[in-house]
């Protein structure tokens, strides 16, 4: 099966939980998305804010890996938002995560993604909660998130998380 590349529109401060615990999770825990992606396929998050609903907007692009398997699993996170007798039970894949990946703004790209190119409305899309990337979207976004051999950027702190956190998790 042919490899496909997914953008995931989720916050910060979720991306970071996916990051640590080596899991993608979208559109509210929705199964149906996950199901369309394969082994091996290419997975990036892009986090419009730090976190939902009023956190600082980032425009950002903020984790970066691949689908790890096959599985796509139901867990039991709690608590659901529509009431405290039920549990929430999101759907997610499993991802080897990127580690050394930075987070990088989405800005400078508008005019080299193709999702975004000649599209003055290209955040509309993203409203879905997952899009289907091109090859070439998904390798430019990679490399613009691993930082240069010899380059140096900042680890991340309470601030830098704003400004371009670095997303290396304990592993």
């Amino acid at each position: 099966m042919a490899i496909r590349y997914w953008l995931g529109v989720v916050q910060l401060d979720h991306v970071l939980r996916g990051v640590a615990g080596g899991f993608a999770q979208v559109n509210h825990g929705a199964r149906a998305p996950l199901e369309r992606m394969g082994p091996a396929d290419g997975f990036v998050y892009y986090s419009p804010r730090a976190s939902y609903p009023d956190g600082e907007p980032l425009k950002q692009f903020t984790a970066v890996g691949r689908i790890a398997d096959d599985a796509v699993v139901q867990v039991t996170q709690g608590p659901a938002m529509s009431g405290p007798a039920s549990d929430f039970r999101p759907w997610r894949r499993r991802v080897e995560w990127d580690h050394d990946a930075v987070a990088t703004p989405i800005r400078p790209l508008l005019g080299a993604l193709d999702f975004t190119r000649d599209r003055p409305d290209w955040g509309y899309q993203l409203r879905r909660g997952v899009i289907e990337l091109t090859r070439h979207d998904f390798e430019l976004i990679r490399r613009q998130m691993r930082p240069s051999p010899g380059e140096h950027r900042p680890a991340r702190s309470a601030r830098s998380e704003v400004a371009g956190p670095r997303i290396t998790m304990s592993r």
